[in-house]
């Protein structure tokens, strides 16, 4: 499901998460079938792995040891 972006420098450092993670909760069941905002399906937990991933790209950029690591995410 995620993509990697080799060729998409603008965005930000975790710009292909935030993309994938729209794209998730666009093309969840509860957005098509329910017609909930993906406000709300991102609360009932739907893309959940995503969500988790993009928080963690997020810290990662406020992290100091960043420097040496490099950010998480992609």
């Amino acid at each position: 499901m995620p993509k990697y972006y080799e060729d998409k420098p603008e965005g930000g450092a975790c710009g292909g998460l935030k993309e994938d993670l729209g794209e998730c909760l666009l093309q969840s069941d509860c957005v098509v079938q329910e017609g909930k905002s993906p406000r709300q399906c991102l609360k009932e937990g739907h893309c959940s792995a995503l969500k988790y991933a993009f928080f963690e790209c997020r810290r990662s950029m406020l992290d100091n040891r960043a420097r040496f690591r490099g950010r998480k995410g992609y």
